[in-house]
């Protein structure tokens, strides 16, 4: 069966090797690396970003030719070019050459298609970010060492073909989307910027007092230590004969993994009941990475030895994230061979307070600034199933 059509498109898909469609399969250069001349890039499998497949400039370097008896040009990409990575973890990973990436040389683990003119490189990238093409590459690539893809086997791969007018009106739709969720993913980066910069001003950055305040309120913070200001309740873990997948039992908080942005993650459950916490909590990991925090959404959970739980308003709980964004923990646990705080470090802890309206509205400030991002979250995620979606039901 072949993918539904564009209206008004005619040709009949056909399905084909990708060895038949392109006019070569090759293999990259097998030489050192040298710092990058700011020309000539080297492209590696680790240069290629692992969400993206975009050229990834952060650690570029140059091949270097030394005695290189060949002919260079013979490894430099052109347009309609994709590169494959044909060994090891990121086996499978695919990048199609942009002109405007610059002047680039492919090495020796990945393996370059050189397509032919009436195939459109594009149409084949997209193609391999398709589940047939994964689960081809799973299989594929199975080795008893190292996993692989040699070029003899992509050329096997059966890609399905149209038209390259149907080609064109495919990748501009698919472009298209992923212009769409790349200004979404910018802006979510601003969003978690501004909400950076704003707990920066909006808190205590150690003994300097914030430098935004609302306007009415001039009164002076006051520090005290966090067990003097509210409960703290270190967990205790349950025996682990008690740990249970049936749902009927208590959730069980155990450590980090069971936070999930910013909230309980219903992972493992327990029949036995040692140190709980109750709805909207601030629950805080006190092992390795200590500091991170969720609100607990649920009536009540039990909490394991790798957390701790605080009584707090939205004001307790920004001023927790932006300690953790700022190392605050570090000094608790430098030197320390298994990262972690105690229950008096963590309740000798100082925080600053203020009064009740002050607190409440700059609460009222992250939290709503939270919910945004979420928002925001949400939709790149719905953009990126959509693409799936088209993926799937596009390139079968």
């Amino acid at each position: 069966m072949f993918p539904t059509q564009f209206t008004g498109a005619s040709f009949t898909w056909e399905r084909k090797k990708l060895g038949n469609v392109a006019e070569n399969l090759s293999y990259g250069l097998n030489l050192p690396s040298t710092n990058y001349d700011g020309n000539n890039i080297y492209l590696r499998i680790t240069d290629i970003d692992d969400e993206s497949h975009t050229l990834n400039r952060d650690n570029l370097t140059s091949p270097n030719l030394g005695k290189f008896d060949k002919n260079i040009l013979d490894y430099k990409l052109t347009e309609n070019d994709v590169v494959f990575a044909r060994t090891g973890a990121s086996v499978g990973k695919t990048y199609v050459y942009t002109p405007t990436d610059g002047d680039i040389y492919f090495a020796g683990f990945l393996v370059r298609a050189k397509f032919k003119s009436s195939i459109l490189a594009n149409f084949v990238f997209y193609t391999t970010l398709t589940s047939k093409y994964l689960n081809y590459v799973k299989v594929t690539s199975q080795r008893s060492g190292q996993p692989g893809v040699n070029a003899k086997e992509y050329g096997n791969f059966a890609i399905s073909i149209t038209d390259s007018t149907e080609q064109f009106r495919i990748i501009s739709l698919l472009k298209k989307l992923d212009g769409t969720i790349n200004l979404h993913e910018d802006h979510l980066q601003f969003l978690h910027s501004f909400k950076s910069f704003l707990l920066q001003k909006m808190f205590f950055d150690n003994d300097i007092p914030p430098l935004l305040r609302f306007n009415k309120f001039t009164e002076k913070w006051n520090q005290c230590r966090l067990n003097d200001h509210t409960i703290v309740t270190m967990g205790q873990s349950p025996n682990s004969k008690n740990y249970t997948n049936n749902q009927t039992g208590k959730i069980l908080v155990q450590g980090n993994a069971d936070l999930y942005k910013n909230k309980v993650l219903k992972r493992v459950f327990t029949t036995e009941v040692t140190k709980t916490a109750v709805k909207n909590d601030i629950l805080i990991s006190v092992r390795a990475p200590v500091g991170d925090i969720a609100r607990n959404q649920y009536e009540s959970v039990v909490i394991g030895r790798g957390i701790a739980s605080i009584k707090g308003n939205d004001f307790l709980y920004y001023q927790f994230e932006k300690m953790k964004n700022n190392g605050f923990w570090n000094k608790y646990i430098a030197g320390s061979t298994f990262e972690s705080i105690t229950g008096k470090d963590l309740k000798n802890t100082k925080i600053y307070t203020t009064n009740s309206d002050e607190e409440r509205k700059i609460g009222n400030i992250f939290s709503s600034l939270t919910k945004i991002i979420q928002l925001q979250e949400h939709k790149i995620d719905s953009l990126k199933k959509l693409k799936q979606f088209l993926l799937q039901n596009m390139f079968i």
